[in-house]
């Protein structure tokens, strides 16, 4: 029901999510959620919890670390809560989400100042941008990436960012009359397309390709993860999975550069379905390329950035 997630009006929100989205979804949800379950819980879960205790053995004494999801445990009022107890007063936030969204940045944003004011809080807020073009995330994502790539030959580098509708888009859009205008409108960087997601995934993909040695004719960018009937951000990564193999691509490997750590779309979306679907088309191999998750590239960029 959050409005940043599903943005329309509240009425037809309560009825999408009430009655399409809850009683469709909820048992087909666990089932996906069984098949990347580990002994330790979720991935998603353990990961984080473990770069945020590498961060915190990084940093040291000179601040306190605390791990917080938007949905689920540890919530943000928990994580809030705990370095409250401890005396925090000057209070730093980094929304682990690579590239700027109203869906995932924003209420990310706004929850923290919801509870913050709740709890009649004084201190110094310092809220961190998007990192889409940090040379720190893009050399992890780089030194992560590279060894996978260099070790198993592909005829097409994916990169799969996560979707979003399109009406998100331009509701980023300053002017209300660039975004989506054009095929060419996030190619380069613009006033009007600074807060994009499309156009910071397109320089990401670009900027890792760039680093990873990668051909502007073998790769390409598309977008996963889509809800509903309303259009979202193209091209859509499971129309690739199907187009590849005729036009003679058989060995893909898929980065999902807008995730820091992998979860459910990534190891469920991606290596199985994902590799399910290009094998069915008619492709030999779909890989993932693990996402940063704890890696000791990734918790020295993450210590950078919040020690900056």
């Amino acid at each position: 029901m959050d409005p940043y997630v599903i943005d329309i009006p509240w009425v037809p929100r309560w009825l999408f999510v009430n009655l399409a989205i809850v009683p469709k979804r909820a048992h087909s949800s666990s089932g996906l959620y069984a098949k990347v379950w580990t002994e330790a819980g979720s991935p998603l879960l353990v990961h984080t919890l473990e770069l945020g205790r590498q961060v915190q053995v990084a940093l040291g004494d000179t601040a306190a670390v605390e791990v917080a999801m938007r949905y689920g445990k540890p919530s943000i009022s928990e994580g809030i809560d705990r370095l409250l107890a401890v005396g925090v007063e000057h209070l730093t936030v980094l929304p682990l989400y690579p590239q700027y969204s109203l869906a995932a940045t924003e209420s990310s944003i706004g929850k923290v100042k919801e509870v913050l004011a709740s709890r009649g809080w004084k201190g110094e807020l310092r809220l961190l941008p998007a990192f889409h073009d940090s040379e720190a995330y893009l050399n992890a994502v780089t030194e992560v990436s590279a060894p996978y790539l260099q070790k198993r030959p592909v005829d097409l580098v994916l990169f799969s960012f996560h979707g979003l509708p399109e009406r998100q888009l331009k509701k980023s859009d300053a002017t209300g009359t660039y975004c989506l205008a054009s095929e060419t409108c996030c190619d380069v960087p613009t006033a009007a397309n600074r807060n994009c997601y499309r156009h910071q995934c397109y320089m990401t993909a670009k900027s890792l390709a760039q680093r990873l040695n990668i051909n502007p004719l073998r790769y390409s960018v598309c977008f996963q993860s889509r809800l509903g009937r309303t259009p979202w951000i193209k091209p859509y990564t499971d129309h690739f999975y199907e187009a590849l193999p005729s036009r003679g691509i058989k060995r893909l490997a898929v980065l999902c550069p807008s995730f820091v750590a992998d979860c459910l779309e990534t190891l469920e979306e991606v290596a199985i379905r994902g590799q399910a679907q290009f094998r069915a088309a008619g492709g030999d191999d779909l890989f993932l390329v693990p996402s940063l998750n704890s890696s000791a590239v990734w918790v020295k960029a993450v210590a950078g950035m919040v020690s900056k």
